[in-house]
């Protein structure tokens, strides 16, 4: 079934959008930019640009070049915002510490989430980034974009805000970076009425789902990641923009075990796709990997003289369950011992394929550090079979965690915490799942058992004559 959008869908044209003519866009030379000097005394800044790696001081300048030439009533904001910017940089670097104050977050009609609050506390000096605040855009799936729309989102930022951008923060978003209070409004209004376009999320709320690029480029992707993102984007938009959660919660969707999303590092629900069948095995192009005749990796270690492919050392050594072995000739698998790491098949892709029986496996509580440091995802549900409209999913793992994680959470602790604080069996009982031995990461240092009622034949109420009689002291 192809893919439908839930609404009708614009075709953005910038020549349509466009703010700013050719000329203003390339208002400046290089022999103008060379002998360009901001207003402030940036040496250390300026130190950063004599790395072998381009430098974002090197990208400010120009923009403060830029911002400089443009007319005055060409940008609604202070042209030497840019020029502020890294004098406050500039001073943080020599002082040793940050002069930003986190402003919470600065509301919008119509989006609870609001957007991202910033001030300086160097307003005296720096009187144009008084106000810097960030503002998070919804990227689209997988990051695909048409130059009309990048183009058009740059003219609205260049004309509203600073005209610096940040593709892509850890979150996903496109971030804008810095604007002042009074723009807040007609920069929402414009991405949504003229751009069809919604603000990423922020504050405690289901932050932007984002995936990886998925079935559209990718042929290991197992699940589609932009249709299960664009569906669950669209069903919890309540979530999206009223918050009601205890802290932040991120949706993140992985094609295959590659988890070119990292959302097993950073998600508090992570999607990954994968397969419960056996690995598709082609022995022909097994020995054409062993005879040197197809490059292992796909080519990717080709610029440097590795020697003869060793497929003992190489895949059968460095299998984390040792499952593979070479018999007769033939690459032998023990499926059932597999744990779809995946690189066996990323050394040999010719050779070896995901199985067809697919579907996704969810892993719940993926944090970075704010109260308990850094934790990684806890494989929850090794598999479930994941098609539209992924009811399945909604109902049976979605939902039934934000009950008990809105019930239960206390103020500014993520998902990942109250599974530490109440444990895994909790979460168990609330996905009514058995356990297994998978989520256990270390043998039991407590002693004791505490039983439930029902778990106990007869229950608390037994005769104590009739216990005594069997069990005589």
């Amino acid at each position: 079934m192809a893919f439908e959008p839930k609404e009708p869908q614009k075709e953005l044209k910038y020549q349509e959008l466009r703010i700013y003519s050719d000329e203003e866009l390339k208002n400046y030379t290089e022999e103008e930019l060379k002998n360009f000097k901001v207003k402030h005394d940036i040496s250390m800044c300026e130190d950063l640009e004599s790395g072998p790696w381009p430098s974002f001081v090197a990208d400010a300048k120009r923009l403060a070049l830029h911002r400089r030439k443009l007319p005055k009533d060409r940008m609604m904001i202070e042209r030497d915002v840019v020029e502020d910017l890294l004098g406050q940089l500039e001073i943080s670097f020599k002082q040793g510490e940050t002069h930003w104050k986190h402003g919470g977050i600065v509301g919008v009609f119509g989006y609870g989430g609001g957007v991202i609050g910033r001030y300086s506390d160097l307003q005296a000096t720096f009187p144009s980034i008084a106000h810097f605040h960030t503002v998070r855009v919804n990227q689209p799936a997988s990051k695909f974009y048409t130059s009309d729309y990048l183009r058009s989102l740059c003219d609205l930022w260049e004309y509203r805000g600073s005209g610096m951008m940040n593709l892509h923060g850890s979150t996903g978003d496109i971030i804008f970076l810095g604007t002042f209070t009074e723009q807040l409004e007609p920069i929402f209004y414009d991405l949504t009425h003229v751009m069809q376009q919604d603000l990423g999320g922020s504050g405690s709320n289901l932050r932007t789902p984002e995936c990886c690029v998925g079935k559209a480029r990718c042929e290991w992707s197992c699940i589609d990641t932009q249709e299960l993102c664009y569906e669950l984007t669209h069903h919890y938009q309540d979530e999206l923009h009223r918050p009601a959660f205890p802290y932040k919660f991120k949706f993140k969707f992985d094609g295959c075990p590659n988890c070119c999303v990292a959302s097993i590092a950073r998600s508090d629900m992570s999607f990954i796709g994968t397969w419960r069948d056996n690995i598709r095995i082609d022995q022909k192009a097994v020995q054409a990997y062993i005879g040197g005749e197809i490059p292992p990796n796909a080519g990717a270690h080709k610029g440097k003289d590795w020697g003869k492919f060793d497929i003992k050392k190489e895949v059968l050594d460095l299998c984390p369950t040792q499952c593979m072995w070479m018999e007769g000739g033939k690459l032998m698998i023990d499926d059932k011992e597999c744990t779809r790491c995946m690189h066996c098949i990323n050394v040999m892709p010719k050779a070896l394929r995901p199985g067809t029986d697919t579907g996704v496996s969810i892993l719940l509580g993926a944090k970075a550090p704010i109260l308990e440091g850094a934790q990684m995802s806890l494989l929850t549900i090794p598999f479930m079979k994941c098609e539209p409209p992924y009811d399945n999913i909604k109902e049976k793992v979605i939902e039934p965690v934000w009950d008990w994680w809105m019930e239960e959470g206390k103020n500014r602790e993520r998902l990942g915490e109250l599974i530490q604080r109440q444990g895994i069996k909790k979460l168990l009982e609330v996905l009514n799942i058995p356990p297994m031995p998978q989520v256990v990461k270390e043998p039991r240092s407590n002693p004791y058992i505490f039983w439930k009622e029902e778990d106990v034949p007869g229950g608390w109420k037994r005769d104590i004559n009739d216990y005594r009689s069997r069990h005589a002291r």
